[in-house]
């Protein structure tokens, strides 16, 4: 699976799990506004594309959590020294992520 598969995955998972009855719009909307996180936190979209995301947040408090939980993730990786791994530990990742994509 690749890393952008990967990324709508954990999208898609993030809205069937989160959005309740009664949401005012579709969980479509939802993705489409989840999935340009990244490059909305990251200042590459358009004026009008912004605003959509910011007009999504304030009518969705799931999304906005959900942002808020990817900004502090960013925030900690930035902050975060990442020393080398030993080669059992890299094994030991690989193990463990190759596990977690068999159960997807």
């Amino acid at each position: 699976m690749s890393r952008r598969e990967n990324s709508r995955h954990v999208v898609k998972k993030h809205v069937t799990r989160n959005t309740p009855q009664g949401h005012r719009h579709s969980k479509a909307g939802c993705v489409k506004i989840l999935q340009r996180l990244s490059a909305y936190l990251d200042d590459e979209l358009t004026a009008d594309v912004c605003k959509e995301v910011r007009a999504h947040m304030g009518a969705c408090p799931k999304c906005e959590i959900f942002l808020d939980s990817l900004r502090q993730t960013i925030s900690l990786c930035r902050h975060f020294e990442a020393s080398p791994l030993s080669l059992s530990k890299k094994l030991q990742l690989r193990r463990e992520i190759q596990k977690a994509i068999s159960r997807v």
